[in-house]
């Protein structure tokens, strides 16, 4: 874990050196000032006899002199460490969530449904900020409390060793008290972040389906939901900052019986030995020394708690850094595909490779290059599956799929990709104008390429009635155009990467049956030789295909033309008879 972490400090190893350095030039000169400290109350006290003669007073400024001078090195060195360890801290944090970016943006389909989003996103956020606090305070204050626990102790010896066994007695204490507070409340915490990502879910869902929400009026209810799961994370950290409230109390009873002991037993000694054994400049430095271990410990178990806090983020970090994706290019793999022929040879597949279910089970299919290929069937009967297999999005479970004449696991995934358009059925369009959207397809496209583009998906006819035109820019998650307006800029985008294999995944569901046959229509006229490969509810959107597929139950149990499968008599027919019935009574 750690060792994969540090790889994220990269550009801030220098800040991580220097903060850490700094701090120990800062704590020695923090324990040599109370030895300083100590003569000048001697020398003050030497001066108080004297009746302060001026001979008598130069020692004092003397110490005076040194304690100012170190005193200021002392807060030069800490504010450096300081802006060294802020420095090495969010830049570290900076890189940790670049590295979990761009580790999530190679992760395939299956990658993202095992971590699921709001748990990525939890990652991303509440974990990184969890480990960027430990770091500044493991690469700062984890480094001064020891160096200044273990110089203290050695100072007071050098002073008094009898009088600093009482700080000795008390540091196993509250090391005792603080691995007792550790240990329970590490399970707690790591119980904590698995309700973050259920709260973050619930959050997600509901901003996302904002619109759904309130048709239903179910506000009470998301309200509800909402605030059982944040009771539910309120409740684990109460049980946690109630058992971390006694760090506090505890190391302040430590640290006055200490002084109490200290004080009461050295003046004792001050007065019984007249000055001999112990003076009173020793005595106050025993008694800084005692406060120096002591706050010492207090920050250690703030450490502690920032450390274990972090160590299940950090955990759930690495996770994702290490997670080595089944779905991944070859070395050396095709980055050229041929043409848009597909072929299945005998596919099975499953979501997961444990699972008893097969999503999609003896598939063979042979699809030539230019084909318009229409796939029909109920909910559930994995048609998505089926298509999602050819761009690489899952791999199959077994037997082959290729694109072009070659597997698609000897492609290089970018190639294929680039090679293989897919509009989802979840249509999904980004923050920004018409134009920056429609780019996605191709970052260079000229303005006549995206214009000829829209007017094969037909988008152009409603993009020019906006008064910006292709600048109108799209809200978040494209609420400001219309289901079927946004289907028609998804087809568009796709278009303009020229794939060799176009996938229309029920992408013209919301559009009327008039806009679809001129989109189908277009299709047939414009790039005939794309292979297009077209999902939908409706006859009509399929029944011009040049091979038509129905799915049922994960297999393929009909294919042939529209006059053919009519002939035939099976599920294509009763689907067929039903929407044209409908329709029939419709005209009634």
């Amino acid at each position: 874990m750690i060792k994969t972490l540090t790889r994220s400090i990269r550009q801030y190893k220098r800040d991580t050196i220097l903060a850490p350095l700094y701090v120990s030039a800062e704590v020695v000169l923090e324990c040599i000032i109370p030895l300083i400290m100590a003569g000048l109350i001697d020398e003050m006290t030497a001066v108080g006899q004297s009746a302060g003669s001026t001979q008598a007073l130069m020692p004092v400024l003397k110490y005076g002199g040194i304690l100012i001078v170190m005193a200021f090195a002392s807060l030069f060195c800490g504010v450096r460490s300081g802006q060294y360890a802020a420095t090495a801290a969010t830049g570290f944090a900076k890189n940790l969530r670049q590295d979990l970016y761009y580790k999530i943006q190679d992760f395939d389909f299956a990658d993202i449904d095992r971590f699921s989003t709001s748990s990525l996103v939890t990652r991303m956020t509440t974990d990184v900020t969890n480990v960027q606090n430990a770091f500044q305070m493991i690469i700062r204050i984890a480094v001064r409390t020891p160096l200044m626990l273990i110089f203290s102790i050695a100072m007071s010896m050098a002073v008094d060793v009898k009088m600093s066994i009482i700080f000795i007695c008390i540091v196993p204490v509250l090391g005792l008290f603080l691995f007792a507070v550790i240990k329970i409340v590490f399970p707690i915490f790591k119980r904590i972040f698995k309700k973050y990502d259920a709260l973050n879910n619930s959050v997600q869902e509901n901003v996302s389906g904002i619109r759904v929400v309130k048709s239903f009026v179910r506000e009470d209810y998301e309200k509800k939901k909402f605030k059982a799961a944040s009771q539910d994370v309120c409740g684990d950290f109460t049980r946690v900052e109630r058992i971390l409230a006694l760090n506090t109390p505890v190391m302040m009873f430590c640290i006055f019986l200490s002084m109490l002991l200290v004080s009461s037993i050295g003046a004792v000694v001050i007065i019984n030995s007249g000055g001999s054994e112990l003076t009173t400049g020793e005595l106050s430095t025993l008694i800084t020394y005692g406060v120096q271990i002591l706050t010492s410990m207090m920050m250690l178990s703030m450490v502690f708690v920032m450390v274990t806090l972090a160590q299940e983020s950090a955990n759930r970090i690495t996770e994702v850094l290490t997670h080595e994706s089944l779905l991944t290019s070859p070395e050396d793999g095709a980055t050229e595909v041929k043409d848009g022929s597909i072929v299945f040879d005998n596919v099975s597949f499953k979501y997961k490779a444990k699972g008893r279910r097969k999503a999609l089970s003896d598939i063979d299919l042979r699809i030539s290059s230019g084909q318009t290929v229409g796939i029909i069937g109920g909910t559930g009967s994995s048609k998505s599956t089926l298509i999602q297999l050819i761009p690489r999005l899952y791999d199959v479970t077994e037997g082959s799929v290729s694109v072009g004449g070659v597997d698609v696991r000897d492609y290089d995934l970018r190639a294929l990709r680039e090679a293989v358009s897919v509009v989802l059925q979840k249509n999904v369009v980004f923050s920004g104008t018409i134009r920056e959207n429609l780019r996605w397809g191709d970052e260079n496209a000229t303005d006549e390429e995206i214009v000829h583009a829209c007017r094969l998906a037909c988008a152009d006819e409603f993009i020019s009635k906006f008064p910006d035109g292709y600048d109108t820019v799209i809200s978040q998650g494209g609420t400001n155009v219309s289901g079927g307006q946004k289907q028609r800029l998804c087809i568009a985008r796709a278009l303009l990467k020229k794939p060799k294999v176009l996938i229309l995944d029920d992408s013209t569901s919301a559009v009327d049956t008039h806009t679809d046959a001129l989109i189908r229509k277009a299709f047939r006229d414009e790039i005939p030789d794309t292979t297009k490969i077209i999902i939908a509810q409706r006859i009509s959107s399929v029944q011009d295909a040049d091979l038509i597929i129905v799915m049922d139950g994960g297999k393929i149990v009909e294919q042939g033309t529209h006059e053919e499968l009519l002939a035939h008599g099976g599920i294509y027919k009763e689907v067929f008879d039903s929407q044209t019935k409908g329709k029939e009574d419709e005209a009634v």
